[in-house]
């Protein structure tokens, strides 16, 4: 069973949606158990580090996740999920999940740039990795975000560029992210969930 994370801080439907229109079954959930029993967990987000955390942690999530993690199995953090399972957001100065080695950092202002990042953006594909497979490089997926995630390079797999070059896939292991949000960026965003969820472990 593939659960999707409930934690209040979450486009839950949309990506339940996406999901079943692949051919697998999903469930959304906030009952730790179930999260750690999962084949698969996706850990969708929107909104701000500091209240998904504590939301994460009055239910007994954060340590849920850090099981899944233990036990190898696939997670694909999604938008705010993919920052947060870092070390640290400079958004409310959060201590996060570190599932990865990493921090959330603003996205610096310039005066020709709006922020948030909001809207279609390539993602350039660092790596050849089975999260791209089939997706051409270069592809456009849809952003909305004002924090980015710093990561050691070796965890880059993709990368977009808006006033600066930043992690836009990042992966180690059984653990992927990304910076955009998969069920709203059209057929790249569904192939993308498509081959994670094809992945073993």
């Amino acid at each position: 069973m593939i659960v999707i994370v409930d934690y209040e801080a979450g486009n839950l439907a949309s990506v339940y949606r996406a999901v079943e229109s692949l051919g697998f079954k999903a469930k959304i959930s906030s009952d730790p158990e179930e999260i750690v029993a999962a084949t698969k967990v996706i850990f969708p987000g929107v909104g701000a580090a500091g209240q998904a955390m504590s939301s994460l942690k009055e239910r007994g999530l954060d340590e849920a996740l850090q099981e899944v993690v233990v036990q190898g199995k696939g997670m694909l953090g999604i938008c705010l999920g993919s920052q947060i399972i870092l070390e640290k957001s400079e958004e409310n100065d959060t201590l996060c999940l570190s599932l990865l080695p990493g921090c959330t950092r603003k996205l610096p202002s310039r005066a020709s740039l709006k922020i948030p990042h909001m809207g279609w953006n390539q993602v350039n594909q660092i790596v050849q990795h089975p999260l791209f497979k089939a997706i051409p490089d270069k592809s456009d997926f849809y952003f909305v975000h004002s924090y980015y995630n710093d990561v050691p390079s070796e965890l880059i797999l993709g990368s977009t560029e808006y006033g600066i070059s930043f992690p836009s896939v990042i992966g180690k292991d059984s653990v992927f992210a990304v910076q955009f949000h998969t069920e709203k960026s059209g057929k790249w965003g569904v192939q993308l969930l498509k081959n994670f969820l094809c992945m073993e472990f």
